[in-house]
């Protein structure tokens, strides 16, 4: 995103986040589907949770938390919103613990607090901005201008947008930007299998050399720049 305190430079958040993130907590595609998605166009690609207006949000919303100017790839080019998509489909969250009890004032070191599923979340988070976005400005988040989609979007992360005001108490508007801007930087820097990362875009930006086999033949090389592209999980090069 262009402007807002929560993206002070895109490629100091990603290369911090690369070292994050392991591939290995990414919920696994069925191999079917999975073998498919790296040749995916985002212009031809059918969302198989997002309904259609949802869609529209998902794609306005990724392509301003990561924008095309700049010195990388934006979301779209990478097919961020591919990657959210599918792992939406194929049970993300699958693993979190939602019996209770929840307190919605506990200290954020106890962890996540949320009744609501990453799913629930989602469509939630899109319903209520996206009637903020009519209220505000008479139209669909999508259809804002730039600088007017930027303040939206900080405004959720800000929690300036109250959902219990909008007859919603159990979910934090801060809580639905943060799990939306999460998986839009791990689409953005997963491996291709996944459906984001589009030909490595993102890992090329970063210097990121994938998930070649070995490096023996670098280990007595110091100060020296690897010069060799990445490689994908499935053996594609960038």
């Amino acid at each position: 995103m262009s402007t807002g305190k929560f993206s002070p430079s895109r490629r100091t958040i990603l290369m911090a986040t690369a070292a994050a993130v392991p591939l290995a907590s990414i919920p696994l595609v069925r191999q079917a589907r999975a073998d498919g998605l790296e040749g995916v166009e985002l212009s031809q690609y059918q969302p198989v949770f997002f309904t259609a207006p949802e869609w529209q949000f998902i794609l306005a919303a990724c392509d301003r938390l990561i924008p095309a100017e700049g010195r990388g790839p934006g979301a779209l080019e990478t097919n961020v919103p591919v990657f959210i998509d599918q792992q939406l489909h194929n049970g993300l969250g699958d693993d979190v613990y939602m019996a209770g009890p929840h307190k919605a004032d506990a200290a954020p070191t106890l962890g996540f607090q949320g009744t609501f599923t990453p799913q629930q979340a989602y469509r939630t988070g899109i319903k209520l901005a996206q009637q903020v976005a009519q209220q505000k400005h008479g139209k669909p988040f999508e259809q804002l201008a730039a600088a007017d989609k930027d303040a939206l979007l900080t405004a959720l992360q800000k929690n300036e947008i109250v959902f219990a005001d909008l007859g919603e108490p159990g979910l934090k508007a801060s809580s639905f930007f943060n799990q939306m801007l999460g998986d839009a930087k791990n689409g953005y820097l997963a491996d291709p299998m996944y459906g984001g990362n589009k030909d490595m875009k993102a890992w090329v930006a970063i210097g990121f050399p994938g998930a070649r086999a070995a490096y023996t033949e670098w280990v007595d090389q110091h100060n020296v720049k690897y010069p060799l592209g990445p490689v994908s999980v499935s053996g594609k090069r960038a």
